[in-house]
């Protein structure tokens, strides 16, 4: 079954994000669609999220079928906004990972923290401004 661009964002906040803020969610957004512009990651959203091993999600052997009504419809408008904003609004460019403040990926110190949304950590391979 092909998917939309915006269904596929849409299920990778769902999944990713849905116990966040709205600026928790939209970050999540961003990361992929910042992704989607690196040419380290494919080139269109659906490849993005289900490249193998990239979200937890997609290979946790659950259904992928969203259940919470209200978190569905915002993850739906949070990736509908997103797809339609010419830059960022919360992140950089090239902000491309996260983990959530629970987890201790062990690629988190291959790469630079650029800062805290909620309980999720976001990370750049490059050192972000200001910092020394």
């Amino acid at each position: 079954m092909l998917m939309s661009a915006s269904v596929c964002l849409a299920l990778n906040v769902y999944f990713e994000a849905r116990s966040e803020n709205i600026d928790g969610q939209l970050a999540v957004a961003e990361v992929t669609l910042n992704r989607v512009a690196d040419k380290s990651f494919p080139n269109n959203v659906c490849d993005v999220v289900w490249d193998k091993g990239q979200f937890s999600w997609t290979n946790d052997g659950k259904s992928d079928r969203p259940r919470e009504a209200q978190a569905w419809a915002t993850a739906k408008a949070i990736a509908e906004h997103t797809l339609k904003q010419q830059e960022n609004e919360l992140l950089q460019d090239d902000v491309l990972f996260y983990h959530a403040t629970y987890c201790n990926p062990y690629w988190s110190k291959d790469f630079y923290l650029t800062g805290r949304i909620g309980s999720h950590l976001f990370y750049s391979r490059s050192k972000p401004l200001g910092n020394s």
